[in-house]
């Protein structure tokens, strides 16, 4: 064809770094510790109950705004944990994971020139999101060691033209969680200048130590200018079942919809109603969810103390962002596809989730939702790197 193949709007977008580097563990064989899932299964005891559903014909198109029983989850555990009232029928849409609630959001409420501010490192689907949707991001780094920003450069950089500003916490790749000073900061300025808050919290149950999630919606001022977006598949490690949702007012529920009824418009009628049971369990299920995450974090951080690679302890997420000695003589990228080959270890270069900083060239990250035996080998493998 003489013609140009792909649209304009997505020139820029590479592929996935996640993407990339998996295919590049399978082509070399190494052990994962790259892309955010687990390696092993959730509770039996969920996929007993979408099997029930199943069997109890509960197989055809469930509402566009999801499964009435897993709307009406949503909103009690809501109000459970946060004491966040949502209407189940006008404020909740399920969608087809974290991911497509992230995309509906943003291609409803960004117009071509708005400007929505991120923090940098940023899940890649945000910055991908913006620019599909006609937005213009403008990127505040977290700097290491602790990962806080700036509040003048963050201040600096709000104005007029601000649409959005995006959330992750707790945050991916970093691993941190926001302190209540920050979020106070964050909702000062969304009030002042009049903006909408993206909050990506799907992993709002994975803090550890003393860490405490706030949910931004919960401050002054917040709940009618923030949009809430989770994910049961990472809160009941099913990944695959693509089981997401976004809360938000009425209004932004309804601009959501119109877009999500275009997308996907309904979503895996027996995973609703198996994680409408789910989150039925989760007073009981929590603490085993924590305790597994506690030990896996602490297994892996113990053994790359014993690397080279110089770990930054994550107070939730399950990620390891960790420093790459300056001798190596690499960029993180470099760095990556060198330890993929050999000693056959995948991990993520996150200089794919700056913007404006070079920061993200100095580190790898690294992913602990894995069997003990997988981090094992892992850990042995870096071993054997030196400088």
């Amino acid at each position: 064809m003489s013609k140009q193949v792909a649209a304009g709007r997505i020139s820029s977008l590479p592929t996935t770094i996640f993407s990339t580097m998996s295919r590049l563990a399978a082509e070399h064989h190494a052990v994962n510790l790259g892309q955010g899932f687990p390696d092993f299964d959730g509770p039996d005891w969920i996929m007993e109950e979408a099997f029930g559903a199943m069997k109890a014909g509960k197989n055809q198109y469930a509402p566009m705004n999801g499964v009435r029983a897993f709307r009406r989850a949503i909103a009690g555990y809501q109000k459970k944990y946060y004491d966040l009232d949502w209407d189940p029928q006008t404020e909740i849409t399920v969608t087809a994971g974290a991911t497509e609630a992230l995309f509906s959001t943003m291609l409803a409420l960004i117009d071509e020139g708005d400007e929505v501010v991120m923090f940098e490192p940023f899940y890649d689907s945000h910055q991908a999101n913006t620019i599909l949707a006609g937005g213009i991001p403008r990127y505040v780094t977290l700097k290491k060691p602790d990962f806080r920003f700036d509040p003048d450069e963050l201040e600096r950089l709000v104005s007029e033209r601000t649409r959005m500003l995006i959330l992750n916490n707790p945050h991916n790749p970093t691993g941190k969680v926001y302190s209540r000073e920050e979020l106070d900061f964050i909702a000062g300025l969304a009030r002042r200048f009049d903006f909408l808050v993206l909050s990506d919290e799907v992993y709002e149950f994975l803090t550890y130590a003393d860490a405490v999630h706030v949910p931004i919606a919960t401050l002054p001022g917040m709940r009618e200018r923030t949009i809430t977006v989770s994910s049961m598949g990472k809160t009941f490690g099913m990944t695959g079942w693509k089981l997401g949702f976004a809360v938000a007012s009425p209004p932004l529920t309804a601009a959501i919809q119109k877009v999500h009824q275009f997308v996907t418009f309904a979503v895996n009628t027996p995973g609703q109603h198996a994680m409408a049971h789910a989150i039925g369990r989760l007073e009981s299920y929590l603490p085993e969810l924590r305790a597994l995450y506690q030990r896996k974090r602490d297994f892996l951080l113990e053994g790359l103390r014993e690397t080279i690679f110089r770990p930054h302890v994550p107070a939730g997420s399950y990620f390891v962002m960790v420093d790459i000695p300056p001798d190596i003589g690499e960029d993180d990228v470099a760095c990556a596809m060198r330890l993929v080959r050999d000693p056959g270890v995948a991990v993520i270069p996150p200089s794919a989730f700056y913007g404006a900083s070079d920061e993200g060239c100095t580190m790898l990250r690294l992913c602990f939702a894995k069997k003990e035996e997988t981090l094992k080998e892992g850990v042995e493998k870096l071993r054997c790197i030196s400088i």
